[in-house]
């Protein structure tokens, strides 16, 4: 449907002109998030007038907007409903859940009615797995969605969902549902800035010292050592000026939603977690990069930089520690998964299009506006945060020689009790399996998704794997993000790999050629296969020739792991291709 362009009227403008003015390229994206904000979307002259205000060509401003999902250049509803159509919702009914949308507004996905009032999307994940089928009305979130309650949904008089905490010892997750993530004071009675005071009375080189003797890799996925890249980022500069902490927080795998359990429950501890961060590395910068699709987590975490900087958490001489200075700004995202790549992630704060650099150089030398840089993932932090504060030989006493602590746990798919489960390392798959309640109405598991959508499939006969990192690489099971989606004897396995495929053409960001041309092709055979005339002698042999050339030639990992999952399946389970 074609809407046309309403009026502009760019006095409506003028006090976000006025705000950023002298501002410079970094504030690009804030700017357009509140200018579209104020239109629904991002007119021509709107866009020539943030240009001129920043400094930036408007052939780059379009640059960005184009790259972007969530940033419109053409006439969109300001109320936008998204629905998650990825593998977890896909499996517990979306595709009915999006069509009742389209039957009660008359819209397609894609679409947005005549009087510009409301736009109907079908996206990607969103994050709330647990919950699922999920969606997002404006940013109001809704989990266990049905065709039947599609009309309250619609009138937004469902109940907002909340993370679901299982298993224990709680050490990451002590707080959540047990305070109000929106008070500090609450915070501070239960541990908060215990680990922020313990640290300062320590030298940051005898902080990072002890942080790399915790042995936490980093639970993004990649598993570097926390310690290491403290210690290389400190020594890169002595000018706490010139160095950034930047929170990777935005997590948009399908499977993955314990980021946003702790930024929505626990914000408080996110910000203490970079703060300390900030002590040990000598840096005076912080940056929050949220994805897009955690409008909730975005305003919480806004709020608790707020409070934590009127008490004195943040700001100069941090806990009357002369020379201490730490800043926080938190940055949204705008509906890009490759923004999960760490040096594509800078390339958006700096108000750019979210292509991965070619490393090297890296960022612990050469990150953010090209200065020394230390980033890390959500759970990555508060795992350091959780260790500080109950100390290293407790935090040894949990989990395994090689994997001490605990991990957060993504469990989502067909059990009867998804949701995040912090658990000591070495509990077995089916361990975990049976703690989330098993598979419902005594079905048996037909296969688990590890890792993620960039991790691998497994079949039942590796159920007994303990969760470490050296039992899993010794399996070649990914631990990746956490994620643990099971599929039961029903699920529709084929289907399920056209949409991982699906997920992964969309989300390539084009910049380099085995990625753009792999994903696509790898969807097309896919699909192909499951919807549109079944599989050719040849389908198998491409789909491994194809899987080969994007793992060993892709720029990022986002190329270099987009067919992991798959490849993984069909050398499983040949007959989905065969």
């Amino acid at each position: 449907m074609t809407i046309a362009a309403p009026p502009v009227d760019l006095t409506l403008l003028a006090p976000l002109l006025e705000r950023y003015n002298g501002r410079s390229r970094e504030a690009l994206l804030p700017f357009l998030h509140q200018a579209q904000e104020i239109y629904g979307w991002l007119p021509p002259n709107v866009q020539e007038a943030i240009g001129k205000t920043l400094r930036v060509p408007l052939a780059d401003i379009h640059g960005v907007i184009e790259f972007y999902t969530m940033l419109y250049n053409e006439p969109t509803a300001r109320q936008v409903i998204r629905v998650c159509e990825d593998l977890a919702c896909s499996q517990e009914g979306s595709h009915a859940v999006i069509h009742a949308i389209s039957e009660a507004t008359g819209l397609e996905p894609g679409e947005t009615n005549a009087n510009c009032s409301l736009t109907f999307e079908a996206v990607p994940c969103l994050g709330m797995c647990e919950h699922a089928p999920c969606a997002l009305n404006g940013e109001q979130p809704a989990g266990s969605l049905t065709a039947e309650n599609v009309p309250d949904f619609l009138a937004g008089n469902l109940p907002e969902p909340n993370a679901r905490p299982r298993g224990g010892p709680f050490i990451k997750l002590a707080r959540i549902g047990k305070i109000d993530p929106s008070s500090l004071a609450d915070y501070e009675a239960h541990s908060g800035y215990d680990g922020l005071r313990k640290a300062v009375n320590m030298t940051p080189e005898v902080l990072v010292e002890t942080v790399d003797s915790f042995a936490i890799l980093g639970r993004g996925g990649a598993m570097f050592p926390l310690g290491r890249k403290w210690f290389f980022t400190r020594s890169a500069s002595d000018d706490p000026r010139q160095k950034h902490i930047v929170v990777n927080a935005d997590e948009s795998e399908p499977g993955t939603f314990k980021d946003r359990c702790l930024m929505e429950e626990d914000p408080f501890a996110v910000i203490e977690a970079m703060t300390i961060a900030a002590y040990a590395v000598g840096a005076e910068n912080g940056w929050i990069f949220v994805r897009g699709e955690y409008p909730r987590a975005h305003a919480r975490l806004h709020h608790a930089v707020d409070e934590a900087m009127k008490a004195g958490y943040l700001g100069k001489n941090i806990l009357g520690k002369p020379g201490f200075n730490f800043n926080v700004s938190v940055r949204l995202g705008a509906g890009a998964y490759i923004c999960g790549e760490e040096t594509a992630l800078f390339e958006a704060i700096e108000g750019k299009r979210g292509f991965p650099r070619i490393k090297p150089p890296y960022p612990t030398t050469h990150g953010l506006f090209g200065q020394p840089t230390a980033v890390n993932n959500v759970e990555t932090l508060v795992a350091m945060l959780a260790a500080l504060t109950i100390g290293e030989a407790s935090w040894n006493m949990i989990g395994s020689d090689k994997s001490p602590g605990t991990k957060l746990f993504c469990v989502s798919g067909d059990v009867a009790d998804p949701g995040i489960y912090e658990v000591p390392f070495g509990l077995t798959i089916r361990n975990l399996i049976g703690m989330a309640g098993g598979v419902p109405h005594g079905r048996k598991v037909q296969a688990v998704l590890m890792g993620g959508a960039a991790g691998v499939f497994i079949g039942s006969d590796k159920l007994d794997t303990p969760l470490t990192y050296e039992d899993a690489q010794r399996a070649g099971i990914p631990l990746g993000s956490g994620v643990i989606m099971v599929f039961d004897e029903t699920a529709d396995l084929r289907q399920h790999l056209v949409e991982l495929a699906h997920f992964f053409a969309h989300e390539s960001c084009g910049k380099c050629f085995p990625c753009q041309i792999g994903t696509q092709r790898q969807l097309e055979i896919l699909d192909r296969i499951a919807n549109n005339g079944g599989p050719r002698s040849s389908d198998k042999q491409l789909l491994l020739d194809v899987g080969f050339t994007m793992t060993e030639t892709s720029l990022c990992g986002l190329g270099q792991t987009a067919a992991s999952a798959i490849v993984s399946a069909i050398e499983l389970w040949p007959e989905l291709v065969e």
